[in-house]
């Protein structure tokens, strides 16, 4: 079994294959598109049911009723 590249090795290998060009770039939108993420990007997100929601209004999360409809 191989050891995982660290990041900057991948980095660097990264930037030789496409040869100068900007590895990050920008959506139509003006969203920053990183070339990699880890979960370091991701920060903590938060309980269930509680703001900022990323992980769903209820606590539960429908543990109860595992199919609702939505329109």
């Amino acid at each position: 079994m191989t050891d995982k590249p660290t990041a900057a090795e991948w980095k660097a290998l990264a930037e030789k294959e496409v040869k100068g060009r900007d590895l990050t770039w920008s959506t139509p939108e003006g969203f920053e598109i990183k070339p990699l993420y880890t979960a370091e990007d991701a920060g903590d997100p938060g309980l269930p049911g509680f703001a900022p929601f990323t992980r769903g209004v209820k606590a539960s999360m429908y543990a109860g009723r595992p199919w609702t409809i939505r329109q």
